[in-house]
């Protein structure tokens, strides 16, 4: 599923909370949403709209949340953010042409979530749906969706073995792509060119292929040897890393072709080739 919902072709960071069963969204994307501000300084919109509702004694600023959520400099921050009754409210205090569309968007939204508890495959199609309005080959669309799955069942296999926070997977998967990219994740971004980015988003398919091999390897060793704690955790991650890394040297070696590309999703139909043939 993405965390990432789409409102006129504009991006609305979400979280999506289990134990509730309920949605919650970026304050700061809905007010530039509904504001349509074209100010570099994100933030201000509701900055301004914070302290005239919090002198005015409106619950909607006491009922606001912080959750970590990925910002423009690709790292991930508290972020204020209410539930579906909350941004509700919040869109009656914007006076915007935007907010009978927003409040339609908001209920269906609501809906997809329900429908996909009760059928995953809902969740897959409308995945599917996502990446193509975003303009991605309907060939790597089909690999990125298969690493999805992966990558879900590998978190799950991590957070069976003790990882319990978002740093702690980042590390792990950190450690796991160091091993067969021969980069950090960070390294990996900057050599794409991104920021706030999803890398996955931005690899040729056989770099998903690789990845993807990686994490399939690092969680059958992970249910195989029952890993305790990081130090073990890191320890099976670069283990399943160099599984992929093998398989990558390979590859170079029989094809000539390097796997690590600069291409990123400014070129998604060149995403769908294999690696960029490098120069001797």
């Amino acid at each position: 599923m993405n965390n990432i919902k789409l409102f006129n072709s504009k991006e609305i960071r979400t979280q999506w909370d289990s134990a509730k069963e309920e949605w919650y969204f970026s304050v700061v994307d809905v007010c530039n949403v509904l504001s349509d501000s074209q100010s570099h300084d994100k933030g201000a919109y509701w900055r301004n709209l914070k302290k005239r509702l919090k002198a005015e004694g409106s619950e909607i600023v006491s009922n606001c949340y912080e959750l970590k959520l990925l910002s423009a400099d690709g790292k991930r921050y508290n972020t204020d953010v209410l539930d579906t009754k909350g941004i509700l409210r919040l869109v009656q205090s914007i006076p915007s042409p935007n907010a009978e569309p927003f409040k339609i968007w908001l209920a269906q939204v609501g809906s997809e979530r329900i429908e996909e508890i009760y059928d995953p495959e809902i969740a897959i199609n409308r995945a599917l749906e996502f990446y193509r309005k975003k303009g991605y080959t309907e060939g790597w669309i089909n690999q990125r969706l298969k690493t999805i799955e992966m990558r879900k069942e590998l978190t799950d296999e991590w957070k069976d073995k003790g990882a319990v926070t978002n740093k702690d997977y980042a590390i792990l998967t950190n450690e796991m792509t160091s091993a067969w990219a021969g980069m950090s994740t960070r390294d990996y971004k900057e050599h794409k060119g991104l920021t706030k980015e999803n890398l996955r988003d931005n690899m040729t398919n056989i770099e998903l292929v690789l990845n993807m091999l990686a994490e399939v390897t690092t969680t059958t060793i992970s249910k195989t040897t029952n890993p305790k704690g990081m130090k073990e955790n890191i320890a099976v991650a670069r283990r399943g890393g160099k599984v992929a890394k093998d398989a990558r040297n390979s590859f170079e070696r029989e094809t000539g072709t390097a796997v690590i590309s600069q291409l990123n999703a400014t070129n998604k139909e060149l995403l769908e080739v294999n690696a960029k043939k490098e120069k001797e």
